[in-house]
């Protein structure tokens, strides 16, 4: 498994992993040029985030973006990791270990990074084990949204 940073030729497979998530996780299908404008736009503007990818064989088999978030409260960063997807198949087998694993890596290095936060679906308990075990917790806040329009 080789994990490395995503490029804007990886943009393909990180659109096509965006449309299985949300499908799978909302049973949403999303409108596939917003999609992939949205993808292609991290690309193009570093202050949105950066995209990890897993490779197996040449093949990108799994994936995750970081966005930013400043802290005023602490003086630094924390990082959302966001879009996490691994093929059906690998599930099971350490990709996202071997994901997280790059991105602490690389926000220790950068020496700004005060942690890292991520949201999932409540029902997803198969995901919230995964995070529980690297030793993430689930946090005292909810999250709540709403569109612009």
């Amino acid at each position: 498994m080789n994990i490395r940073m995503a490029n804007f030729e990886d943009a393909a497979p990180l659109v096509e992993f965006n449309q299985a998530m949300a499908l799978e996780t909302e049973g949403r299908r999303l409108d596939p040029h917003t999609l992939k404008s949205g993808v292609e736009a991290v690309f193009q503007d570093d202050k949105k985030g950066f995209y990890v990818v897993a490779e197996s064989d040449e093949k990108i088999v799994g994936g995750l973006m970081i966005t930013f978030e400043w802290s005023d409260w602490r003086g630094e960063w924390f990082w959302w990791i966001q879009s996490v997807y691994v093929l059906p198949e690998l599930r099971g087998r350490g990709v996202y270990r071997q994901l997280y694993s790059f991105v602490r890596q690389k926000a220790q290095a950068q020496g700004d990074v005060y942690g890292f936060r991520l949201y999932v679906e409540k029902e997803n308990v198969r995901a919230r084990k995964v995070y529980e075990k690297l030793g993430m917790d689930a946090s005292h806040y909810l999250m709540y949204e709403t569109n612009v329009e």
